[in-house]
């Protein structure tokens, strides 16, 4: 009999929080949770009134490639917002959920035993856990040449990055497409913050300036939960290599990984309309303006932190003795142990959170 799965995979980290939330929660004024990257704002009033008025239409199963006018959109966004050129239909494919990819996509490459995986250095968790799952071994590396030496079937890169923001240049992500497709490598790049930079701008491997003008082994992950404020909906994609989403669409086909149909009408309105992007662009940028010089004013060093939705803060000591020190006064924090031991020293802090607990958590370090 095979040993339970689960018994190959760590524990869920935020189990090890439990007590430091206890303790944030009793403070007199209520929990400030930043731990989380969970978007707390309205879901746009468009994305509501298409999701009711397709909620009657999808009597039947909606097709894993999405629909026509789905695929249009993505081919649209990926051209108008990150540059991406002679993209076809066989080019793109919805997801549901960018977790659920990121967790299976080595089982649907086929990455399995005696195979590497690797992953950047400080990294969010699931990356790890998808590699466990099929079996492989994980390699975490930020060095290029490094990963390609490992000869991996499947590399994941992610900019701007979850937990700590770093974006990487141009030249940083060139040189990942080169090591990967010195050794034959799927390159994965994690895109889902890529609306969110701070400090610098983010680039895409899309990009013909990044990839040669080809896509040849490379994949891009984006999702509409930050970017749309609808991470309850379940909605992402992938853009790149034809080829090969061929091939996780007809493994997809067979595993019924299908995203609702009222969804992707949902995701269709979405990509048209870069307003409501505006929008939330200005309300994490407010909180993030707020914020930081509380964090620094209080005795952090905000380390990378370019862009996405978290400040990568620390005070030089164990991450687990800032987290205690912000539960006592009302903040719970994510752990940088989280995301592999070169975290050990910092906290993830997130900006999705309202307002008021913003300012509620800018007082409280004061």
């Amino acid at each position: 009999m095979t040993s339970p799965q689960s018994e190959r995979l760590p524990d869920f980290p935020w189990d090890t929080i439990a007590g430091a939330k206890a303790r944030a929660q009793a403070h007199p004024d209520g929990l400030c949770d930043l731990s989380v990257g969970t978007p707390v704002d309205p879901v746009p009033e468009a994305a509501q009134r298409v999701l009711a008025e397709s909620a009657s239409a999808w009597a039947g199963y909606p097709t894993v490639w999405g629909t026509p006018g789905l695929r249009a959109a993505i081919r649209g966004y990926a051209s108008s917002r990150w540059n991406a050129s002679g993209l076809s239909d066989a080019h793109v494919l919805p997801v549901v959920g960018t977790k659920e990819l990121v967790a299976s996509l080595p089982l649907q490459l086929g990455v399995g035993p005696g195979s590497t995986v690797v992953i950047p250095t400080t990294a969010y968790p699931t990356y790890e856990v998808g590699a466990l799952i099929a079996g492989a071994t994980v390699l975490a590396t930020d060095d290029p040449a490094e990963a390609a030496a490992a000869h991996p079937p499947l590399i994941w890169i992610n900019s701007p990055a979850n937990p700590h923001g770093a974006i990487l240049s141009a030249d940083a992500m060139r040189a990942w497409v080169e090591a990967a497709r010195s050794v034959g490598a799927v390159l994965a790049s994690d895109e889902c913050y890529g609306e969110f930079g701070w400090e610098a701008e983010p680039v895409s491997v899309l990009d013909p300036a990044i990839n040669g003008g080809s896509l040849e082994g490379l994949i891009a992950a984006f999702s509409l939960s930050k970017r749309s404020n609808v991470a309850g909906y379940r909605a992402g994609f992938l853009v790149g290599d034809a080829p090969l989403i061929g091939e996780l669409l007809a493994v997809r086909k067979h595993m019924g990984l299908i995203v609702p149909g009222p969804v992707q009408a949902v995701m269709e309105t979405m990509l048209g309309d870069e307003d409501h992007v505006s929008v939330q662009r200005e309300r994490y940028l407010a909180r993030r303006a707020i914020l930081k010089p509380a964090l620094e004013a209080a005795g952090f060093r905000i380390d990378a932190s370019q862009g996405s939705l978290y400040l990568w803060a620390t005070r030089g000591e164990d991450c687990r003795i800032t987290v205690d020190w912000l539960a006592e006064r009302g903040i719970l924090a994510a752990p940088g142990d989280f995301y592999g031991e070169a975290g050990r020293q910092h906290v993830r802090i997130a900006l999705t959170a309202t307002d008021e607990r913003i300012a509620a958590a800018a007082s409280r370090l004061a």
